[in-house]
């Protein structure tokens, strides 16, 4: 995923490692940083590596300033690194020793918004705008919404209403990556039939043939998965995306957004398989 880099992110992301005012310093530590710099190839850009000494803030302020101006993409993949990173040592939990604190979560959260990106108070990161992005962009796009819907939300319910559009704006860009086009108006299940001819996959409709792969039952199934799913979010839902509370268990509301993650993404991993 291809994040955008401002000045403004610049600022908010250099602020979620600036440990300078507190004691004892929180991870990541400065080896950390250096690792992530190589990976994304600007240690050149790197204060720390022509003899300065600076603090981390300043030391990523740095070299993202520099990126910029020179380097947008390898200063976008360096900014996807660190909050990795940062979510991956507990930064974004309160809890722990490495908390890097309510307001620079929530400026860091601002920031992106601004981007059109939406980052949340875990640490996730995805763009807000799914019809802005292409091919690869948007392939990886929707995994992260697909990574996102298998572990389940607080808000389950919410997500439940809003899973079937996960589910046609992956279908949508299986079609358009494969034949160039998609129908603007199918409805559900012949939409998601042709995102499975686009992928040579087997629906309920498609005869068994002898000897078949044993994982053609699993794609029929998977196909029965997401029209039940379709089902439910159209008899539950108010026809806005959200689903009435009262119909749903929390439980039944998990289930079925995890169901939507779990075949997002067996079908995006298709689409790259056949690529």
């Amino acid at each position: 995923m291809e994040l955008p880099i401002s000045d403004l992110i610049i600022v908010a992301v250099s602020k979620l490692i600036d440990d300078s005012q507190v004691e004892p310093k929180r991870e990541p530590t400065h080896y950390d940083l250096e690792v992530q710099i190589k990976k994304s190839g600007l240690i050149d850009a790197d204060p720390k590596s022509q003899g300065q000494t600076v603090g981390k803030a300043k030391r990523i302020r740095a070299t993202l300033n520099w990126a910029i101006e020179n380097d947008a993409l390898a200063g976008s993949k360096l900014i996807e690194l660190i909050l990795s990173q940062v979510r991956g040592v507990g930064g974004f939990r309160e809890t722990s020793p490495n908390f890097v604190g309510k307001e620079q979560i929530l400026n860091a959260i601002s920031a992106f918004d601004s981007e059109n990106y939406s980052l949340s108070e875990a640490g996730d990161i995805r763009p807000k705008i799914l019809d802005t992005l292409k091919g690869k962009n948007l392939t990886n796009a929707l995994k992260a919404y697909a990574q996102r819907a298998k572990k389940g939300s607080e808000d389950a319910a919410l997500l439940s209403g809003t899973g079937k559009d996960l589910l046609e704006a992956t279908a949508k860009h299986i079609i358009q990556t494969k034949f160039g086009n998609h129908p603007a108006n199918a409805n559900f299940p012949t939409l998601f039939g042709q995102a499975y001819a686009a992928l040579e996959m087997a629906t309920p409709e498609t005869p068994k043939a002898p000897n078949e792969p044993a994982i053609k039952d699993y794609e029929r199934a998977l196909f029965q998965m997401a029209t039940s799913i379709n089902r439910v979010r159209n008899k539950e839902g108010t026809g806005h995306g959200k689903l009435c509370i009262s119909s749903l268990s929390i439980d039944e509301s998990h289930s079925i957004i995890e169901s939507v993650g779990v075949i997002a993404e067996f079908l995006l991993n298709r689409l790259s398989e056949s690529s």
